[in-house]
This record gives structure tokens, sequence and C-alpha cells, in this order.
């Protein structure tokens, strides 16, 4: 095996290593953090160029599907809740939804072009490419590898851990994230309009529907249903989107 072709692997592996040891010592809220230097690292190592890694800012149109995906996905799976009887705003407290709204949202955008989004669909991205994996694959083996690194905190007891039975619907819906905001990077070049779509989604997703057992503003106790990261109603309406958004990219490469 050419030593070029270990980047990939060793790296993944590196980054899912340093999680899950944090994930598994109580350090869940900072597990992400280490992905930045190690970003960073692989990056300097490798000698990729900032378009390599995707740190462009893409076309303006590229973040219409991208703010779209949020707001059409988690609006229509509260339209879903609210039909199926499943919302109780009794107990919400909307100024604090608010503010963990705004606050989520604008620190993932942030946060996230730097480790998750920096580095799976930035740093892991180029690795492949240059290894010469074609864009469908690249796009598979990515949003694999990103739903592998998130299994430690969804496993292990860390707040963010669920039962056994919704782990494989949290899963399908993780890898259907990682293939929407990686067809976000493959039609963009841009790593900066996934971690947009990426913080509008956390913030809405978290403050609406929680993480973990926890209940969200909606008051949703059946998220295993209506839950767009965590329900059946997710996995159909991410598909649904992705289908879409893979008839956006092809256009875009034609």
């Amino acid at each position: 095996m050419k030593k070029s072709s270990l980047w990939p692997l060793l790296g993944t592996l590196t980054a899912i290593a340093i999680t899950a040891t944090m994930d598994a010592t109580g350090y869940t809220a900072f597990s992400a953090l280490p992905l930045a230097p190690l970003l960073a690292l692989l990056w300097y190592a490798q000698r990729m160029s900032r378009v390599e890694v995707g740190f462009t800012w893409g076309r303006r149109g590229d973040y219409v599907p991208a703010v779209l995906y949020p707001l059409v996905v988690i609006g229509a799976a509260t339209l879903a809740a609210a039909i199926g009887g499943a919302i109780d705003t009794s107990d919400t407290n909307w100024q604090h939804f608010w503010i963990n709204l705004l606050a989520g949202g604008l620190s993932t955008i942030l946060g996230a072009l730097i480790t998750e989004e920096g580095f799976f669909r930035g740093w892991l991205w180029a690795a492949l490419r240059r290894i010469g994996c074609s864009n469908p694959r690249t796009l598979v083996a990515t949003s694999v590898a990103f739903t592998i690194w998130h299994l430690s905190a969804v496993v292990l007891p860390t707040g963010y851990d669920l039962p056994p039975a919704q782990l494989p619907i949290y899963l399908v819906n993780a890898t259907l994230l990682g293939l929407i905001w990686g067809m976000l990077r493959l039609g963009s070049g841009s790593v900066i309009v996934a971690s947009v779509s990426h913080g509008i989604w956390n913030g809405m997703a978290y403050a609406l529907f929680a993480f973990g057992t926890k209940t969200g503003a909606l008051g949703v106790a059946d998220v295993w249903i209506y839950g767009p990261e965590r329900g059946l109603i997710g996995i159909l309406l991410n598909s649904l989107y992705a289908a879409l958004l893979w008839r956006w990219v092809r256009a875009r490469q034609t």
C-alpha cells in the first residue's frame, strides 16, 4: 500500500480514537474540539491547498439548498408532529428556546467549519480525492466515517446516549446527514456552505427536538417517530431531500 493511501485511514482512525476516549472519560462536551488541531496538522503534513480542502466561499446560489435543507426537513417534521398531536408546549420557556436556537446555530456554523465539516468534508474529502477516489466513493466514505465518529457519543453514557432500539434510526439519519452535507460540499466545492447548513440544522433540531433522551421546546416525547435526527420521519424526509439534492449536484456537474 502506498504511503499516501494511508493518510485517510490513519487520520480517520486517530479522530475516532481521540473522540471515543473523551466520550468515555466524561469530556463529551469538548470531544469535537481535537478535530481542529488534527485538521490543521494533516492539512499541513500533506501540503494541501485551501481549495482542495474546500475552504472557499462557493457561489451565492449554493447557500440556497444549504439553508433550505434544515428549514424544509425540520419544518416538515414539526408539522408532522403537530398533525399527530405529539406537540406539548405547556412547559416551554420560549425565551430560553430562542437563545438556544441562535446560540446553537451560530456556534455550530463556526465550530463545525474547523471540526466536523473541516475534518470530514474538508481534509478527509481532499485526502481521498488525492488517492484517486471518485466523487461518489468519496461522498459515501466520508459519510460513513462521519457516522462512525458519532457512535461513541450515542452508545456510551455521555448524556447524548440513546436507548438501544433507537440507535439504528439515529445511525441511518446520521449517514443521511453526512451524505447531504457531502453533496453540498460536492456541488459547491465549499465546506463553508456545508457548515452553514450544519449550523442551522443543529440550532433548530436541538432547540426544537433536543438530543439523547431529552425533550425539546416542542415537548415531543415520541422523537423516535417524529424527530428529524432521531426519528422515522427523519429517515423519510432526509432521504427525500438527499434524492433531490443529488439531482442538483448532477446538474452542477454537467
